[in-house]
């Protein structure tokens, strides 16, 4: 049995943010992926970052989003075949950047090794023991198959949707608000350049299309689909077929087409955990909460979860108090919520339902026009897509 004061199960990152903030405080603390480096590296993850969330990156010494990031300073709304730009930077002045939470993790993972942080990588956690006493700890199995036991002070559980640390915790103690939508996002990453310099949200009678950016190279585009769909039996002129007919418009704008290089089917779902706190015990990031992708939150509420928790932990630390711990939900749950109904609004703005009538079809651009023709309409997105400010 092996003792630390805190342990991190999951090394994605929000566990290697939690990592590199506590290493700085000098607090001994063990990270247990599940895993490997390498997988997590060649997992493609697009990413919209907001300002705070970048703020918080270069604050914890990982400004490489700076200098790679890609500053987006608006988006595009695009219905009745034509663009309408919201302004963030005149509307809440504030950009998000462009970085793909895979070049998170990589900036994230390659901190920690310079470092010398203990992050264990195949390390999977089979059970959680005593996490009602002041030593819960994990038992876990390495890539050899041989099983461990780590004691901790106290536990975080970052290991994404399927938490091994929310999951065995028994339902009585814990309430799961959980939203499944009747839609999905059919992704590709294509080789070609950019269609248009900023992300284009577009809603049209043939359905939604997402177009975004990645690299110079490759692209990022997503158009909505039944979530049962079988991406690999498409072929690319089909594919290339729904997106064109989406963004179509009077004023010519066509994609730039190339040979598609991935593809997969998103499910949209939202899911709010709690309490986060069980005794010692407590959850961040998508172990927490799952937003659907259109508001671009899933990283950043990670994020911020991260930086609050470090703070609630500083505090924790000196005082030995455990009701401290209760500052953690108190403090991330207003923003978890806000974020849960941005994301849900923007979703269902722009996605037409199986079955939808034409008078739902017909009011749904109808919010979209007044949204974009109000200043206060058009602020209010910015300020939500950006972050409401201040991730603390």
């Amino acid at each position: 049995m092996e003792r630390t004061r805190v342990a991190i199960v999951g090394g994605g990152p929000a566990g290697l943010l939690l990592s590199r903030l506590l290493h700085r405080d000098g607090v001994e603390h063990v990270v247990l992926e599940a895993r490997s480096r390498d997988e997590i590296e060649h997992t493609t993850r697009a990413g919209i970052l907001e300002a705070g969330a970048v703020d918080a990156l270069v604050a914890a010494g990982l400004d490489r989003v700076l200098e790679d990031g890609d500053e987006h300073e608006g988006i595009v709304l695009r219905f009745d075949g034509e663009d309408h730009r919201i302004d963030f930077v005149g509307l809440a002045g504030r950009s998000v950047w462009l970085y793909p939470q895979t070049a998170v993790f990589i900036d994230l993972a390659n901190q920690a090794a310079a470092d010398g942080t203990d992050v264990r990588w195949q390390a999977t956690v089979t059970d959680v023991l005593d996490r009602d006493s002041g030593h819960p700890g994990v038992r876990w199995t390495d890539v050899d198959g041989h099983e461990h036991e780590l004691r901790a002070d106290v536990l975080v559980g970052a290991d994404g949707s399927r938490s091994v640390l929310r999951h065995t915790l028994p339902e009585s103690e814990r309430h799961t608000y959980a939203h499944e939508y009747p839609y999905a996002w059919f992704g590709i990453i294509v080789e070609a350049r950019r269609s248009a310099p900023e992300l284009v949200y577009t809603a049209s009678d043939h359905g939604f299309a997402l177009i975004s950016q990645r690299t110079d190279t490759h692209q990022r585009m997503y158009f909505q689909c039944d979530p049962d769909e079988d991406p690999d039996p498409w072929e690319d002129a089909r594919i290339w077929e729904q997106l064109q007919a989406r963004v179509a418009g009077p004023d010519g704008f066509r994609l730039v087409e190339g040979p598609i290089e991935e593809r997969s089917v998103l499910r949209f779902r939202s899911v709010v955990v709690e309490p986060v706190r069980h005794g010692r015990s407590l959850l961040v990031g998508d172990a927490a909460h799952t937003v659907p992708p259109t508001g671009a939150k899933g990283l950043n509420l990670a994020l911020a979860d991260v930086v609050v928790l470090h703070d609630v932990l500083t505090t924790w630390f000196a005082k030995g108090d455990d009701d401290v711990l209760d500052e953690f939900g108190r403090r991330v749950s207003e923003r978890v919520w806000r974020a849960q109904h941005f994301s849900a609004w923007m979703t269902r703005m722009l996605h037409s339902a199986a079955g939808e009538t034409p008078f739902e079809a017909r009011r749904r651009v109808a919010e979209l026009r007044t949204l974009c023709a109000s200043e206060a309409g058009r602020r209010y997105l910015a300020e939500g897509y950006t972050g409401w400010g201040s991730i603390v």
